[in-house]
């Protein structure tokens, strides 16, 4: 079933949307969750919970892209419940992705959840602009929180390949937002 149907399921206020989601989604869901909880039960339960989420939300919501609509919830849920659980740690590995980011994303702006459009806007079209493949990296290590050794066996490439890769491309987008006027 196409992600247009499913909306229209979720419009019409049938359950059959929740099964059909689960059945396309399920697996991403849990796979974004798990990244960012590393425990399959608090996984699970954030892919229940994205389900809900998205029943209370379409109406009135209509995604443009229903996967990436799922995938924000998923990760939002999971970074909620990951900052719930570990909100007196300092030292979580979660950090070493977010300190990554810390030089080229403003200081005012909270990492997960963007609510400057003008700075969303302007990573959606650096990353626009660069090339499939360090996109994707991009991508997949700051979104779905894969780590290096992960990516290194997706994409077929040495791990210190990858992260010579990251970091120019975190230093790309500082001089693109700085030249775009975001204050860092």
């Amino acid at each position: 079933m196409n992600d247009k149907d499913i909306v229209k399921l979720f419009v019409a206020r049938t359950q059959q949307a929740i099964t059909e989601l689960s059945q396309k989604y399920g697996q991403l869901c849990f796979h974004i969750a798990f990244n960012i909880l590393k425990c399959n039960e608090d996984a699970e339960e954030c892919e229940n919970d994205t389900y809900l989420k998205t029943w209370n939300s379409i109406p009135p919501d209509d995604p443009m892209c229903l996967r990436a609509y799922v995938s924000r919830i998923a990760r939002n849920l999971a970074l909620s419940r990951y900052r719930y659980h570990h909100r007196q740690m300092r030292d979580s590995y979660l950090q070493v992705y977010l300190s990554e980011l810390q030089d080229c994303i403003p200081a005012s702006m909270d990492v997960e959840v963007s609510a400057d459009d003008t700075v969303s806007s302007a990573i959606q079209t650096f990353l626009a602009a660069q090339d499939r493949t360090v996109r994707a990296l991009f991508i997949q290590r700051y979104f779905y929180m894969e780590s290096i050794s992960v990516l290194s066996k997706k994409f077929g490439l040495k791990e210190s390949s990858i992260s010579t890769k990251l970091n120019r491309t975190r230093l790309k987008l500082k001089c693109y937002l700085e030249r775009e006027g975001v204050v860092l």
